[in-house]
């Protein structure tokens, strides 16, 4: 009796960052290969020669390009669209910031296999730089703060507890395993989450059409935890506040909604335009009294900045990019 493999369908996302794309690659040039399985390269619009760079290190190299950056969401529809289109049983989105090992598909598979009604399977992601510590393994939403929570999330992997699967609220987008079945049911990803909440949000729609999302443990990836977006950057602040303010209108029930403004973010915005406000007032006495303002002092006001902005951006619908000044670095004027 022959076996069945599903097929496989991996989609890596590159801005700018084809260094970390071609160590992934490389990690993924070693994994074991049993059954149909694919590579695409998604360049979502670099401005840098990321592409040509890619081409240089794998003529073979499937890639698809985006003329602009359209962001995580909509990146990553460009290679599932392409997934769907070639019939694969399973499309695995996965950072290009990531390394693996070869036994990456052989968990991946055998993790189907332990949990066939499963539809959404997410990694265990370690930290690169610190190979033993779990940095997410699924997560559960906790309406008394209004964010997710995941337990093993900074724990070291003492390879007896976090083991076993688990049905879970939300996994990690950064090594994500979804069946075709999902898509064709619920649609692709919202790009309106150009950065952050946009797998949470997939995995409440997934879960509301009854499509199980459960850990898959075995499954080991190492991601170098969003190199391009640290935090304590502004452009970080930003898209987490817009993003979390839609991922509340798209998936809590009118009720829920209330009560967790009234309890949580309505004290979290007033917060943050308070202290935008104070520093803002302290920076335009500082400047009139011609004293020098610290390069710390300025960063937490365009910390605080970015969160506003981001706010009110939600609030009139303007999604896509972040405004150009997020990404820009701060200097001191004197």
């Amino acid at each position: 009796m022959s076996l069945h493999f599903p097929s496989i369908y991996i989609i890596l996302l590159n801005w700018n960052g084809y260094q970390d794309t071609i160590e992934c690659l490389r990690s993924l040039q070693q994994v074991h290969h049993r059954g149909r399985c694919s590579i695409l390269v998604v360049d979502n619009g670099s401005d840098n020669d990321s592409v040509q760079r890619l081409r240089t290190f794998d003529p073979t190299l499937a890639i698809e390009q985006s003329p602009h950056n359209i962001g995580f969401a909509a990146g990553n529809n460009l290679g599932i669209r392409h997934a769907l289109y070639r019939k694969f049983d399973w499309v695995f989105l996965l950072n290009n910031d990531t390394v693996v090992k070869p036994d990456l598909l052989d968990a991946l598979r055998a993790a189907i296999q332990q949990q066939p009604k499963a539809r959404v399977l997410g990694a265990k992601i370690y930290r690169y730089h610190d190979p033993h510590r779990i940095d997410h393994l699924g997560a559960f939403w906790n309406p008394s703060i209004g964010e997710f929570e995941s337990p093993a999330q900074g724990c070291l992997d003492d390879g007896v507890n976090f083991e076993t699967m688990q049905p879970v609220d939300t996994v990690c987008g950064a090594a994500i395993a979804i069946h075709r079945e999902v898509f064709l049911t619920i649609g692709f990803l919202e790009p309106r989450f150009f950065l952050f909440w946009e797998e949470t949000d997939f995995c409440f729609r997934a879960r509301r059409a009854g499509f199980p999302v459960w850990t898959a443990p075995q499954v080991r990836v190492w991601h170098k935890v969003s190199s391009s977006f640290t935090g304590g950057k502004p452009h970080m602040h930003y898209f987490w506040w817009r993003s979390r303010l839609l991922w509340i209108e798209r998936n809590l029930s009118f009720q829920d909604k209330m009560k967790l403004y009234q309890k949580v973010i309505f004290r979290e915005i007033s917060k943050t335009f308070r202290h935008f406000l104070v520093r803002s007032c302290l920076h335009l006495l500082g400047d009139f009294a011609k004293r020098t303002i610290s390069e710390q002092s300025r960063t937490k006001r365009r910390l605080d900045q970015a969160g506003v902005v981001g706010i009110f951006h939600h609030w009139i619908g303007r999604y896509g990019n972040g405004p150009k000044w997020l990404f820009t670095k701060t200097r001191s004027l004197r």
